[in-house]
């Protein structure tokens, strides 16, 4: 490939013109003899074209790396992926463009207002004569790229609520099958392992193997977590463990990813972190069910020790034993005290005492049962003498006779009959029926 300046000697001998200004050369001047440089250049004039390419050729071999400190505005980001922007101070603005394989580098997301430091290259775009930077790296003014990342996920996540503790799963309280979802071949699963088995024998491991560093482990981790759901539909799985060794935080970001959290947050097994050392957070830890500062104090938060649980099976099986004894003794006192009952040491008395008071009781039942016998027969009598005083028979046996009609409806006026109906009169000893031949009304 060509070099700038032979391109540029190139264009030189094809026009008959000498460069405005050798840059290399110049760097072995003095600034007297490159001011006498420029001032020895040719009038003649130049097109246009020729200019801007001996400028493009000028700036983009002087400035190939450089690092400029400015404010983004103006930031735009098409369809295409690139990201176009502005870096400002307080007097000049200087346009720059990020292209699309450099933006999918960044952890972070750029913003207007961000204060940054670029790094990259100057170009010239000879169509429109602009010179703008190209930008192969970014990171916040005062602040690391991946603190920045770390500050602006943590938020995003948060807002959606899966660091809430309302949502955090309880860990059973035995725990005998663990899938654990690490790197074979670290320190984290020696340390983990280790640890766990001084503890307990009674505590199966399957163990998800996993890269827990760099590009794409972040989904690999995962998407582990789901496959231990599958797994847990053939055989129980009663928590998951995620861990890793310590690291810088370049090392651990995997466990900073988004998907990787949203994996988490939607696990409905119980997860428990232990990523890097105690002085290390991640958002995995935070997402977690239970978050462990070590791989070894996530093998301890998932299982006490076989020793500890004996010690308090021992002190159980004492407070039972204590128990049985206070119950035993209460028992004894019980008993002893109702020996000396009457009821329990002569029983017969109370059977005779029950036999007298059923006698009692049914004499008072009889004599109470002749009486009101007595006394309804007498409010009987009383009764029925009112009514037979009241009867219109006692009345017929004094001379007196009741006429009615043959339906029994009984007259008490002369108006209610006329000659020929069927008539009878009822008399003490017996019924009179005749046949009405004539009516005379009594004048009064």
């Amino acid at each position: 490939m060509m070099s700038a300046q032979n391109r540029n000697t190139k264009k030189s001998e094809q026009t008959g013109l000498t460069p405005f200004f050798d840059f290399d050369e110049a760097k072995q001047t003095p600034v007297e003899e490159q001011q006498s440089v420029l001032q020895t250049v040719p009038q003649e004039p130049i097109s246009v074209t020729e200019l801007t390419f001996r400028l493009k050729e000028l700036i983009e071999l002087n400035f190939v790396n450089i690092e400029v400190v400015g404010q983004i505005s103006n930031l735009t980001q098409p369809r295409s992926g690139h990201i176009y922007l502005t870096l400002k101070d307080e007097e000049s603005q200087l346009p720059a463009v990020i292209w699309k394989s450099t933006v999918s580098k960044f952890r972070f997301k750029i913003q207007d207002g961000m204060e940054v430091i670029c790094r990259g290259r100057l170009d010239v775009y000879p169509p429109q004569g602009k010179y703008q930077m190209i930008v192969s790296g970014l990171e916040p003014k005062g602040m690391g790229s991946l603190e920045l990342a770390f500050r602006q996920l943590h938020d995003k996540l948060s807002a959606l609520g899966f660091f809430e503790p309302s949502h955090k799963k309880p860990l059973p309280r035995v725990i005998q099958n663990v899938a654990l979802i690490t790197s074979p071949s670290g320190a984290a699963v020696r340390d983990f392992l280790q640890v766990l088995g001084r503890r307990t024998k009674r505590v199966n491991v399957l163990i998800i193997p996993v890269r827990v560093q760099g590009d794409g482990a972040a989904r690999e981790i995962a998407e582990a977590v789901q496959r231990v759901h599958r797994i847990a539909l053939q055989r129980p799985v009663d928590c998951i463990v995620v861990t890793r060794g310590g690291g810088s935080r370049e090392d651990l970001w995997a466990f900073n990813e988004e998907i990787l959290i949203r994996s988490i947050a939607a696990s409905k097994i119980p997860v428990v972190s232990g990523v890097g050392h105690e002085i290390d957070v991640t958002l995995c830890d935070l997402a977690a069910d239970v978050r462990a500062l070590t791989p070894s104090e996530a093998a301890e938060r998932i299982a006490p020790e076989d020793a500890e649980l004996s010690r308090g099976l021992l002190q159980i099986q004492r407070q039972l034993d204590d128990l049985w004894e206070k119950r035993l003794r209460f028992c004894r006192d019980r008993l002893s005290f109702l020996e000396k009952q009457s009821a329990l040491v002569l029983p017969e008395r109370i059977i005779e005492n029950r036999r007298r008071a059923v006698d009692l009781f049914e004499e008072r039942l009889e004599r109470s049962i002749d009486y009101r016998i007595q006394a309804a027969v007498q409010k009987f009598g009383k009764t029925a003498t009112a009514l037979n005083a009241l009867s219109p028979l006692s009345v017929l046996a004094r001379g007196y006779s009741l006429t009615e009609t043959e339906t029994g409806h009984r007259i008490q006026n002369i108006d209610e009959i006329k000659n020929g109906d069927h008539i009878r009169t009822r008399l003490s000893n017996g019924i009179l029926k005749s046949v009405v031949i004539n009516t005379v009304a009594e004048i009064k």
